[in-house]
């Protein structure tokens, strides 16, 4: 399976010969980061946005439905669980708390490689660009065009791909990691600073009052979010 990019796939499996095999058979075709705890793992996916999950349900730390239902919370990033765990209510609860695809250990490699390549492709499937209005601002992906009070204003195309990406992933909460690794790359994660600059001057052109942000909401230590609704 040819990946034509370094796609990161995160690994929390607290099983060490699990992971060992997993690099082996995918170390070339992938960058592989492990995690043996539920924990580790969700700090892993902030601050590494990883392309894919590869997770089993049964960690020392945290439930695996929990750990689905949290990165959730914020990412849809795929999610493959690989577990001992067969039976159908098992694999039900996986689904429902989000996960893509459910792989019952032991899996041959062949079959593991099939699955993250379907998945992934159905992830990098584009969806329709949307028209986001709330209040007096509308973004009109298709057309490319920011309205304030009715009058286009005009973006840089890093600030345009930034807004772009919190329309898309509107009132969800998008990690300082996963900004920087859409809109400049991987080279960025550990430079926070370019984004931080870049969201002060998007907010000075989109918000009546950028001290006091009504659409792109800081939420402290994570990232940023596009409000989809007018704050009352």
């Amino acid at each position: 399976m040819s990946t034509g990019k370094a796609l990161h796939i995160l690994v929390v499996d607290d099983d060490l010969p699990i992971r060992h095999f997993l690099r082996r058979v995918l170390g070339g075709e992938f960058f592989l980061i492990d995690s043996g705890g539920g924990h580790a793992g969700l700090a892993a996916v902030a601050a590494t946005a990883p392309d894919l999950i590869i997770l089993d349900l049964v960690l020392p730390d945290l439930d695996g439905i929990q750990f689905i239902k949290r990165v959730r919370e914020w990412s849809q990033v795929p999610i493959i669980v690989v577990s001992e765990l067969d039976q159908e209510a098992d694999k039900i609860a996986a689904f429902n708390a989000g996960a893509d695809d459910y792989l019952t250990k032991p899996f041959g490699a062949g079959e593991l490689k099939a699955r993250i390549g379907a998945v992934l492709r159905r992830s990098l499937q584009p969806a329709p660009e949307p028209v986001f209005v709330n209040g007096e601002l509308t973004v009109n992906l298709p057309e490319r065009r920011i309205l304030l009070r009715g009058e286009e204003i005009s973006l840089t195309p890093t600030e345009y791909e930034i807004l772009r990406l919190l329309v898309v992933h509107a009132g969800k909460v998008l990690t300082h990691s996963q900004i920087l690794k859409q809109v400049w790359g991987i080279n960025f994660l550990k430079q926070p600073h370019v984004l931080r600059v870049n969201i002060s001057n998007l907010r000075h052109k989109i918000e009546e009052d950028s001290s006091n942000p009504r659409h792109i909401v800081t939420e402290p230590g994570v990232g940023y979010r596009l409000e989809s609704v007018e704050p009352h």
